[in-house]
């Protein structure tokens, strides 16, 4: 029998689900004013798409980094201080941004911002991990992992409304950069009053998954090897999706980031009017979060894998459409990034999220999503650095952005079904 939940254990979980999932949706007001307002620094600085793809890299870098760290931080200072810290470091260098338009200076921003968001998403599933069940997770972490997606969508609305003010009064992209650093010290308040790491922290019992008689039933658990306490089978998950999440991460990236400069610069599109279009993308993403974590605990049992390779076969569809039609026009372009987006966002949330929980448990959770996180945040490095490199060197043609968009779908593919084999083999895993 696992731990009969209270009242206050129930009146907790809401306080850590609303802090938390707010917490991850206040990063991306300091993570998006950047992109949002690529062109117009682009115009101002007099920096063509490599040089602003290669500050971008800079951000990436140190996010990766800062997600490898983070599986050691985390666990040493617990989810609560980790991303506290990070929220108050990204607010201050956010609000530096603009001071000038030199390279080193802007790079080194970013950077330092990379590090500090790079605490956000380990820490937050870490805390989740430990409130809720692992048979309950597909379906919570589903509704939870709506934060980057909801944190996407409304910083971008926000910025495309700053930059029309800013045309319409006179101002500058810089405001863009100050509002979203003010929103997310509204966020770090909140979760410093409502946030705990743990049921233990407020005097609870801790919330153990129930115990089933095919549960009784299984084999012991193979031999452990070491470092977490992780079987050898955990490990291979844990790369098999840290792959996925690799190319996964570099088509959210891509779009993320290069989508709002692309219809200024090839479809001709107002900076404001690019950033509303571009949102299609995660507004389309929303319904396939949710779908997927529903359908993995009602019809997979709790099993991430399968569904996830589902809803990739589409992506790949999807992303094989944008390369044959995306350059025809607006609209083809805006409908396609809205069905790479609804096929994506599921699988990527499912197994970045409860995956990884699944695989970490509550004592190596926050250790096990850092570790994906940081193999996947090699992929935006990579997009980052390749695609302004082929926009500029082709002339503008976006044929090149799309086939690697193909490629890497085909790729995170291949890693879900390598997943979905291994533990069908051997029937312990995701």
């Amino acid at each position: 029998m696992g731990t009969p939940l209270t009242d206050a254990h129930r009146s907790w979980r809401v306080k850590v689900f609303v802090a938390t999932w707010l917490s991850y949706v206040g990063f991306y007001f300091c993570r998006t004013p950047f992109a949002a307002t690529k062109s117009e620094i682009g115009k101002e600085a007099q920096w063509g798409a490599t040089e602003l793809g290669d500050i971008e890299a800079a951000y990436l870098i140190a996010y990766a980094v800062g997600q490898f760290l983070a599986s050691g931080m985390g666990t040493k200072l617990g989810p609560r201080r980790n991303v506290l810290l990070g929220m108050a470091l990204s607010i201050t260098v956010t609000s530096l941004m603009g001071i000038t338009l030199t390279v080193p200076i802007v790079m080194g921003l970013v950077a330092v911002n990379g590090l500090a968001q790079a605490t956000g998403w380990s820490g937050n599933v870490g805390t989740m991990a430990s409130w809720f069940h692992k048979h309950e997770r597909g379906r919570i972490m589903g509704m939870w992992s709506t934060n980057f997606t909801v944190g996407s969508l409304a910083s971008q609305y926000a910025m495309a409304g700053m930059l029309a003010i800013a045309v319409a009064y006179g101002g500058s992209w810089r405001w863009c950069f100050y509002l979203g650093a003010c929103v997310l010290a509204a966020v770090w308040l909140q979760f410093f009053l409502f946030q705990r790491n743990r049921p233990e922290d407020v005097g609870l019992l801790p919330v153990d998954d129930p115990v089933t008689p095919a549960d009784e039933a299984k084999e012991p658990e193979p031999v452990v090897i070491g470092f977490m306490g992780l079987t050898r089978i955990a490990w291979t998950n844990l790369l098999l999706v840290g792959g996925f999440y690799f190319f996964s991460k570099l088509i959210r990236y891509a779009i993320w980031s290069w989508a709002a400069y692309f219809l200024v610069e090839y479809y001709k599109m107002s900076p404001s009017g690019s950033n509303v279009y571009a949102t299609v993308f995660g507004v389309c993403g929303l319904p396939g979060v949710f779908l997927t974590g529903w359908v993995s605990d009602r019809y997979f049992k709790s099993r991430r894998a399968g569904v996830a390779l589902i809803m990739m076969l589409g992506m790949t569809l999807a992303t094989g459409l944008l390369m044959a039609f995306g350059d025809t026009g607006v609209v083809a372009f805006t409908v396609l990034l809205g069905a790479v987006g609804f096929t994506l966002f599921g699988p990527d949330a499912l197994l970045s999220g409860a995956a990884a929980m699944d695989i970490g448990g509550r004592r190596a959770a926050t250790f096990a999503t850092a570790l994906i996180g940081g193999l996947g945040a090699l992929g935006p490095v990579v997009q980052s650095l390749v695609i302004g490199r082929l926009y500029d060197s082709k002339g503008g043609d976006l044929t090149p952005v799309f086939l690697l968009l193909f490629g890497s779908a085909a790729m995170a593919t291949m890693f879900c079904g390598l997943l979905v084999l291994r533990n069908r083999r051997n029937g312990n895993g995701v």
